[in-house]
């Protein structure tokens, strides 16, 4: 298997970004990226896309995501042509808490990313004709940008991916209200987005099954099915990584910080942080 490293496309050290039209007319062979992710959007023609050993049609207006520890490659094209668009995770993430709270963004790129690699299941996005229009118009723009470096290139292709990254999001979240019935994959990324907006809060299962539109039942049970884990869990997570954040930015006192990220008592703070990170939030903070 042969792992592709995205310093093979930019060797840029201060933009870990790369986009590029690609044209296939023969197959390519299945690889895993190294190090970077990869937003996929076909842009004529269709194909068999390999995703580890499953396989899949996509065709024009298809869109999908390809994370770091999934292999995939192309067969049997016909007039295909596409967008690549390779980034480093942390440009999303390093983004703002915005785009967590958007229901397509976790299902576009956060979600199905993660659930294609365990259960092959491929990307249900596929863009109308108008909206493929739009996404072309922004690609054409970003890739003249990307082959000219002109001042102030880097900026400007940031801002582009970003107003991207929205609109597919918004278009995937469209595609769901069309379509009708919600899928699970939806439905856990409206619980995960409001546990990121809401993960200070005193919020239980019955809130976050009822802003997603499902029983607590179905809620632990997509979520064990997609992530392995409960909404409880999840929860207890999102609020000790920000505790992470207190203890290696501010000088607060270690109850202020269990206050401030959740917790109601600091005691049971202290306990869940230790059995998380081995460390007591003390010795963190002194180690960071």
């Amino acid at each position: 298997m042969r792992s592709v490293h995205l310093n093979w496309f930019t060797t840029d050290e201060q933009f870990k970004f790369f986009i590029q039209y690609g044209r296939h007319e023969e197959d390519m062979y299945v690889h895993r990226h190294a190090d970077f992710s990869e937003l996929v959007i076909v842009l004529h023609g269709n194909a068999t896309h390999i995703v580890n050993t499953e396989e899949s049609f996509i065709k024009k207006g298809d869109v999908f995501v390809i994370n770091g520890t999934t292999s995939h490659g192309y067969k049997d094209p016909h007039e295909f042509r596409i967008c690549n668009i390779m980034y480093k995770p942390e440009m999303l993430e390093s983004a703002g808490p915005e785009f967590k709270r958007s229901n397509g963004y976790q299902a576009l790129f956060v979600l199905e990313p993660y659930y294609r690699n365990i259960n092959h299941a491929l990307s249900k996005m596929s863009l109308p004709i108008s909206s493929l229009d739009y996404v072309t118009s922004v690609v054409d723009f970003m890739i003249e940008e990307y082959t000219n470096k002109l001042q102030g290139y880097q900026t400007i292709l940031r801002s582009r991916f970003m107003e991207l990254v929205v609109q597919l999001s918004r278009q995937y979240e469209k595609q769901e209200r069309r379509q009708g019935a919600q899928s699970n994959l939806m439905h856990l990324a409206e619980a995960i987005s409001f546990m990121e907006d809401n993960y200070l809060q005193p919020i239980s299962r019955e809130e976050i099954a009822a802003k997603s539109n499902i029983s607590v039942r179905h809620l632990n049970r997509i979520f064990q099915s997609y992530y392995q884990t409960t909404p409880f869990a999840y929860l207890l997570q999102l609020r000790l990584e920000h505790a992470c954040r207190l203890l290696k930015t501010t000088n607060l006192p270690i109850s202020e910080i269990s206050y401030q990220s959740g917790f109601n008592d600091s005691n049971y703070f202290t306990r869940q942080f230790t059995k998380v990170f081995t460390l007591s939030p003390k010795a963190y903070r002194k180690n960071r």
